[in-house]
């Protein structure tokens, strides 16, 4: 089913309150700014920053 793109619209990184966004396979919301990737579990984004990952500098 994936993340509506309305839904995409309103999400914003908990950490930096900055923009998020899809990242290439779907399985995951990426903030640039903080470079963390919030999984997508069951359809559900989970926004905790806590439960991010961080991402390495090479990823786009």
């Amino acid at each position: 089913m994936g993340i509506r793109q309305e839904l995409l619209e309103i999400l914003a990184c908990p950490k930096c309150k900055g923009e998020v966004r899809l990242n290439e396979d779907g399985t995951g919301l990426i903030c640039d700014s903080c470079r963390l990737l919030y999984e997508i579990k069951d359809d559900i984004p989970i926004m905790l920053i806590d439960e991010a990952i961080r991402l390495d500098n090479t990823e786009k």
